[in-house]
């Protein structure tokens, strides 16, 4: 494929000039008509054509001169330019632009040279050789436009492709924080329920029940959780948000904790990724009350006023330390706070009395208020 794309130009070039030298000597009379020796000049330029990859500045040197020993023969002035220009518009495309000038800079004083003291005839004067430099200064100017839209061209498509991986890393650290955080409230409530299980297996055998259809259900739900954030990868998946606070009445209940709840003002319709992450801050709110203060008491506070949406969770705190207690602080507030700071939003955590209070708030664009 690459050799058609290389050969087919400079058969092109080859006939022009040919064709170009077939007239010429018709209104040069003063200049000889190509013979054989002047034919195979004519050829040379398409030929370094062909070959321009492997060595592009001596292939654009060589068809310079090849042009310039051409006219020195005397023959007729047109037929073997059109293979310098070629080569010089390719020359400054690839990037060698002071090479591209200093040929034709050697070509334009080969002109006046040869014009003024070499030609047979009387020298044409000033004009002529302003008229030549113009035209070459046409040919470089034509193409260093020409690199300016290939370079800006290749800068887009560049700039693009840095936006769709940083899309791409974006939309896996989204999906890192989903799958983070379904699982993190899942297993939690999983392994507290166990506990439980264990715990009241002998004395409570009904309570151990009620703990171990708990487990059933969390291990249900946090697979179908699970399947919802994967279908976004995969392709043609709808981007829709895995939950949102029209699950909240399930999250909640799901918990086995004691959460009153209150909702204050209109939610109506919440922007999907406002919604998503409020859902997540409750369930990691609730997830952390589960690990370290089992059976607290918990409110819940969902305020919605012009322009943001403020959500509060407190509990007050246990006597008894949580199954997880002591597994470590994990990601969960990091986690919350990147959700609220990539919204524009700001959330804060730390201690309320004997309990614990996560607050944020997060910006809902008027739009959509």
């Amino acid at each position: 494929m690459r050799l058609r794309s290389d050969l087919l130009p400079a058969v092109v070039v080859a006939a022009l000039q040919l064709l170009i030298a077939k007239g010429a000597p018709h209104w040069q009379q003063d200049r000889l008509p190509p013979d054989l020796l002047g034919g195979a000049l004519l050829l040379v330029g398409p030929l370094l054509l062909a070959v321009r990859r492997r060595a592009p500045v001596p292939a654009m040197a060589g068809s310079v001169a090849a042009a310039a020993l051409y006219i020195l023969l005397g023959y007729a002035y047109g037929p073997p330019f059109p293979s310098p220009i070629v080569m010089v518009f390719l020359a400054v495309g690839c990037g060698h632009r002071r090479a591209a000038w200093l040929s034709c800079g050697a070509f334009f004083a080969f002109v006046v040279v040869y014009t003024t003291w070499l030609a047979p005839v009387e020298s044409p004067g000033w004009y002529h050789h302003l008229s030549v430099g113009a035209f070459i200064l046409v040919v470089l100017t034509l193409s260093e436009i020409a690199k300016v839209r290939r370079d800006r061209a290749a800068e887009r498509r560049r700039t693009a492709r840095e936006e769709e991986r940083r899309q791409a890393s974006e939309e896996r650290l989204t999906m890192a924080q989903e799958l983070h955080d379904v699982l993190a409230h899942n297993i939690s409530l999983i392994h507290v329920q166990a506990s439980t299980a264990l715990h009241l297996m002998n004395d409570h055998p009904e309570q151990a029940r009620t703990a171990l259809t708990t487990i059933k259900q969390a291990s249900k739900d946090v697979l179908g959780e699970m399947r919802s954030v994967l279908n976004v990868l995969r392709e043609g998946a709808p981007r829709s948000p895995t939950a949102g606070l029209d699950r909240l009445d399930e999250l909640v209940a799901r918990s086995g904790l004691e959460v009153t709840k209150r909702v204050d003002g209109d939610m109506g319709t919440l922007p999907p990724g406002v919604e998503r992450a409020a859902y997540r801050i409750i369930q990691e709110s609730l997830t952390n009350v589960t690990r370290h203060a089992p059976g607290a008491a918990v409110s819940l506070l969902l305020e919605r006023r012009p322009g943001r949406l403020l959500i509060r969770v407190t509990d007050e705190g246990s006597q008894t330390p949580g199954a997880l207690a002591d597994a470590g602080g994990g990601n969960g507030v990091p986690g919350m706070r990147e959700r609220a700071a990539a919204l524009g939003g700001t959330l804060t955590a730390g201690p309320h009395g004997r309990g614990f209070t996560v607050e944020a708030r997060l910006p809902v664009p008027e739009e959509d208020t």
